[in-house]
């Protein structure tokens, strides 16, 4: 772990320059979980506020983090960008809206989006430590909790907003609602709606690469081919199936009194988008070079339209009783009903239709056609799910505390031609403490939780039949597509599976004022991760990763046990902070690719008729201990300027992961360096962000290097007030203004999808 020297010297002189500069007011930020101030929280946390996100761009909700230090983005395409929180991903992040885990299929797949609702948000919380501990279980990496006011807690006023977008990149275009009222002045209603449709993103000149990086012994004549097709796509200047489509709406209705709140919000999100790569599977071999990097293989579905349709349906109820115990303060309940499906599809393209009407051309696409041919039906993943729990406030005068109970009851399942897993269902009932106090030297963060998790599943397998001679084998490697001959000689057995967990978890913070303007933070957790059902029970091609990805029911869960400390500065007009972590992971699970041996050996079984996966990647679900390292870095300056206000800001962010027996942890982002400028003056505000991403060169077996990129991204908001009858907030953003050529290292497909280009757009917001 470097920390550059740079980056030192000039903190060092801003906090000799300014240690004796005037105090500035504290904006004071409050964050949903714990009823307090950001500033008084231990845990190392973000706040997005909602009017930031109003005026940028329409986008994932990994992209809308990804400049928050520590946090960064795996992308599939515009479409889909899940968290990542200092090099944890996947189900080690949890996505909650309004405290509670939104249950999506985004754990079963790097091509299933965060589907969440972000037409009205009010704050975005990153949260780690001791207070995340209190909501659900099993995060090791943190949480994202999306803050709305679906469920009134307190008595509203009539409100209108009514916006509209339009992005350059992708000729698309958003249009929102929202309105809410009181009624009776105890009764609470919100209405809010959000329709987007973003077309396929340019990229720049190059962006794409196919065929060059492979290695094959093809004949002349098919390489020039390839070259003449590589040649088309880059060309094209946008990346196909990268559309997105999406409305949502949420109703809520609430009524409040002295005595607390209840109320009740429906939300339904249906979405459509394209995938933008899928890989080979179902006997064609799909791989580049390293053994078959995915990031390197040949998509041999370019040219048809494949596409998931999303749709999610959520029933809330939320309440809180203020009692006038002694011993307990007041109970806050929940109870979500959660009915999802995602379904992925193919469907031909339009201008390959075409080439099907030239009858010279037919036999070269007789292959291709099958897939256009929707040989592969569509396949459906659900998630079906309910959660239910209290919270109980024992805080008084002298400290916080809050006892928490839930129970979550999860049925998943995969259905159709692409399914890699039996379905599978999950019970969890948690039991959650957390306790802050202030002493008269330092404040103290304490948070525990137990977790009774029961996974059930099973595995099937199919081989052949042992008894069939050589002759009758070959002879059904030639007629595979006969599904009766095909199935006299294969044998499928069931195996089933009831792993049952019981982690312990615990989390402890320890903040001191060392003087007026500096303090210091500790923090230490141990926090405990059954693994998930798709880490257990997978068993089957996916192919969005190439892979055929088999799960291991022998799995234990994980062990993170992470220490960080933090020092913070805030001296008038300068501010600092600066955190330093160490996280050893015992029982890290990870996905582990087949060798290059092994692979080639597989191949020549699969040319034999002998291999059942289809010639893609096997990957098995292993585990063994790791250690992430990293720091975050950030300061900054705030000047007047005429009637206004500059803030320049430097931040940096670096985190190496490494296997306990070496090697690189596989997908670890770069570091980063993050500069930013914002100049506020009354109802104007302009922005901008450049982002540094360096080269990574320590790659995990089968990745390649990716290179760097510069990222230059600005934002001008004006508010015009309508004499007296509401606000109008205009909003210009760029987004890679550069226009530079940018991979995202954490994502399955960096080559085949790399980001957008150059991005221009304007949002209104009107308020009345």
């Amino acid at each position: 772990m470097k920390i550059n020297k740079f980056v030192f010297t000039l903190l060092v002189s801003f906090s000799i320059n300014n240690v004796f500069a005037d105090e500035m007011d504290e904006v004071v930020v409050s964050s949903a979980f714990i009823d307090k101030a950001a500033s008084e929280l231990a845990d190392p946390i973000h706040i997005v506020s909602g009017d930031d996100v109003a005026s940028e761009a329409t986008q994932s909700l990994g992209e809308t983090l990804d400049e928050l230090l520590g946090v960064s983005s795996a992308d599939y395409g515009s479409a889909v960008g899940q968290p990542i929180i200092r090099g944890m991903s996947g189900t080690r992040v949890k996505i909650l809206e309004n405290g509670l885990v939104n249950r999506d299929v985004s754990g079963l797949g790097a091509d299933h989006l965060n589907d969440v609702d972000m037409s009205n948000v009010q704050q975005i919380e990153v949260v780690r430590g001791p207070s995340s501990l209190l909501y659900t279980n099993g995060t090791v990496g943190g949480i994202v909790n999306i803050v709305d006011n679906s469920i009134a807690m307190k008595d509203v006023e009539r409100l209108f907003k009514v916006g509209a977008e339009s992005q350059s990149v992708n000729d698309g275009d958003s249009r929102s609602f929202y309105y809410q009222d009181n009624f009776g002045g105890d009764i609470n209603i919100s209405f809010a709606y959000k329709d987007t449709a973003l077309g396929n993103f340019d990229i720049p000149n190059g962006a794409i690469m196919h065929e060059e990086e492979e290695h094959h012994d093809e004949d002349e004549d098919h390489d020039d081919h390839e070259e003449d097709h590589e040649e088309h796509e880059e060309n094209l200047g946008f990346l196909a199936n990268s559309d997105f489509e999406s409305e949502s709406f949420k109703f809520g209705a609430s009524t409040t009194g002295d005595w607390g709140y209840l109320g009740f919000s429906l939300g339904s999100i249906e979405s459509l988008y394209g995938i933008p790569y899928h890989g080979e599977g179902h006997g064609h071999e799909d791989h580049g070079d390293e053994h078959g990097d995915e990031e390197e293989g040949h998509d041999e579905h370019e040219g048809e339209r494949i596409f998931a349709n999303t749709d999610s349906e959520k029933f809330d109820i939320r309440g809180s009783f203020n009692l006038a115990g002694n011993l307990v303060k007041k109970v806050d309940f929940f109870m979500r009903d959660t009915d999802y499906s995602f379904t992925e599809q193919h469907a031909e393209e339009a201008h390959e239709e075409e080439h099907h009407d030239e009858d010279e051309d037919h036999d070269e696409h007789d292959e291709h056609d099958e897939h256009e041919g929707h040989s592969e039906g569509p396949t459906t993943f659900t998630n079906d799910a309910i959660e239910a729990g209290a919270i109980f406030d024992f805080s008084n005068s002298a400290v916080s505390q809050k006892f928490a109970i839930n129970f979550v009851n999860e049925d998943t399942s995969v259905i159709g031609a692409e399914a890699f897993m039996t379905p599978a269902s999950r019970d969890e009932l948690t039991f959650g403490y957390y306790l802050s106090r202030s002493f008269d030297s330092f404040d103290l963060d304490f948070g525990v939780r137990y977790d009774m998790i029961d996974n059930e599943g099973s595995i099937v397998s199919t081989h052949e039949d042992e008894h069939h001679d050589e002759d009758e084998h070959h002879d059904e490697d030639e007629h595979h597509d006969e599904d009766e001959d095909h199935d006299e000689h294969e044998e499928s057995e069931v195996a089933y599976y009831d792993q049952a967990f019981n982690n312990t978890s615990i989390a402890l913070n320890i903040g001191r004022e060392l003087s007026d303007y500096i303090s210091l933070d500790l923090g230490f957790s141990s926090v405990e991760r059954a693994p998930s059902t798709t880490e257990m029970f997978m068993n089957g091609a996916h192919l969005a990763t190439a892979r055929f990805e088999v799960g291991n029911v022998n799995l234990n869960s994980e062990t993170s046990n992470n220490i960080d400390l933090t020092l913070n500065m805030n001296s008038g007009s300068f501010f600092a902070k600066a955190t330093v972590f160490m996280n050893d992971v015992d029982n890290y699970i990870y996905l582990q690719d087949e060798t290059e041996e092994e692979h080639e050996e597989h191949d020549e079984e699969h040319e034999e008729g002998h291999d059942d996966h289809g010639g893609l990647i096997l990957a098995n679900y292993l585990q063994q201990d790791a250690e992430l390292d990293g720091y975050e870095i950030e300061f900054g300056n705030t000047m007047d300027i005429g009637s206004g206000e500059l803030t320049l800001s430097f931040g940096r962010d670096e985190i190496s992961g490494e296997f306990s027996n070496g090697g690189n942890i596989p997908r670890l982002n770069p570091a980063r360096n993050i500069v930013k400028l914002k100049y506020s003056e009354d109802n104007l505000m302009f922005g901008l962000t450049f982002k540094d991403v360096e080269k990574q060169n320590d790659i995990g077996i089968a990745e390649t290097n990716t290179d760097g990129y510069q990222m230059l991204n600005a934002r001008l908001s004006r508010s015009f007030n309508l004499g007296g009858q509401g606000d109008l907030t205009v909003s210009l953003f760029g987004n890679n203004l550069l226009d530079e050529i940018a991979r995202n290292h954490s994502s399955y497909v960096k080559t085949q999808v790399p980001l957008p280009g150059k991005n221009y757009g304007i949002r209104f917001n009107l308020t009345f």
